[in-house]
């Protein structure tokens, strides 16, 4: 019995540390990115983007929780708008604002995102002009910690995060093209 318990013990001990070292090798910061060809042009998009209240139209984290919580504040639309939530598991409790948006072609966003785990990101739209429609981008980024190399190492972020871009982007074309 001391001797099964002994190796389980050394199993555990070289599992867990296998997961730090995998994550060691993580990168200290993320980024996520998905385009999509919309046939519309961008002062059609644009204002869906740059208005939070627009969001129920399009984005992918509005419908996950059909109690949530939301504030809006600071500019109705556009530089200095913002916009904080508190939700369910699915959605989390955070807040966002415009940092930049220079109509039609950008919109900057802080998101400090504070349930179930505190995260501190940059969200950016960019809407180029390209034949008889616009390339919408939508990219995130920030800083990975320690802990989150560690998350990394089991959850694919680029994919799950990914997916609802490509909803949301989708959604947006839905909202534009019609």
């Amino acid at each position: 019995m001391l001797k099964a318990l002994a190796v389980l013990a050394a199993i555990l001990v070289v599992a867990v540390a296998v997961v730090v070292v995998l994550a060691a090798t993580k990168p200290d910061t993320f980024r996520v990115e998905r385009s999509a060809m919309i046939k519309a042009p961008p002062d059609k998009i644009f204002p869906l983007i740059a208005d939070f209240h627009q969001w129920g139209q399009w984005s992918p984290y509005e419908t996950r929780d059909p109690g949530m919580k939301r504030t809006y504040g600071g500019a109705e639309r556009g530089q200095g708008a913002t916009y904080a939530w508190e939700g369910d598991s699915n959605v989390g409790t955070g807040h966002i604002e415009i940092l930049d948006a220079p109509a039609p072609q950008k919109v900057v966003i802080k998101l400090d995102f504070l349930k179930p785990f505190e995260a501190h990101n940059t969200a950016e739209f960019t809407l180029q002009p390209q034949g008889g429609g616009t390339r919408v981008t939508w990219a995130m980024q920030g800083p990975t910690p320690f802990i989150g190399k560690i998350m990394h190492v089991f959850i694919n972020m680029d994919r799950m995060v990914g997916t609802d871009f490509e909803a949301g982007l989708a959604n947006l074309r839905k909202a534009t093209e019609s």
